[in-house]
């Protein structure tokens, strides 16, 4: 008995095969991994504000600077962001990467930040949305956003 053409014998790799799968793109990289000094400014910063509109509430007036963390001085990364009636916030990064250690401080007008919280801690692997989720449902929870 002989086999037929269409029997389930392995058939070995074609030439144009293997320079299809050669001339596969490579899968983008994520926002993520683009070098902090662009990702928080161009994309954080932005998303930050949409997210606080979506809320109901007003874009905060946001920066983006190196200097002394508030409450104990040391020298960090951070978001500084300001709400109508003086409400100041600043989510601070240890190093210039998305998946240093982070604070939030917050501060009411006319009151200095006394407070240093923890931020994502637990998290294995940071996102823009999941930075951009976590701090704007913190200001929310501080009432700071839209009808409470």
């Amino acid at each position: 008995m002989t086999e037929s053409p269409s029997s389930s014998s392995p058939v070995p790799d074609a030439p144009a095969d293997k320079a299809g799968a050669a001339s596969a793109k490579p899968k983008p990289a994520a926002v993520e991994e683009q070098p902090f000094e662009r990702f928080v400014p161009d994309l954080l910063l932005p998303a930050i504000a949409r997210e606080c509109c979506n809320y109901g509430g007003p874009a905060p007036e946001l920066s983006f600077l190196q200097g002394p963390m508030p409450v104990v001085g040391s020298n960090c990364w951070m978001v500084k962001g300001e709400l109508p009636g003086a409400r100041r916030f600043w989510l601070c990064f240890t190093a210039a990467d998305i998946q240093s250690s982070k604070t939030v401080a917050l501060a009411e007008a006319g009151a200095e930040p006394s407070l240093l919280e923890s931020f994502l801690i637990d998290e294995r692997k940071m996102s823009l949305a999941l930075l951009v989720s976590r701090l704007v449902q913190r200001l929310n929870g501080q009432k700071w956003l839209g009808p409470n």
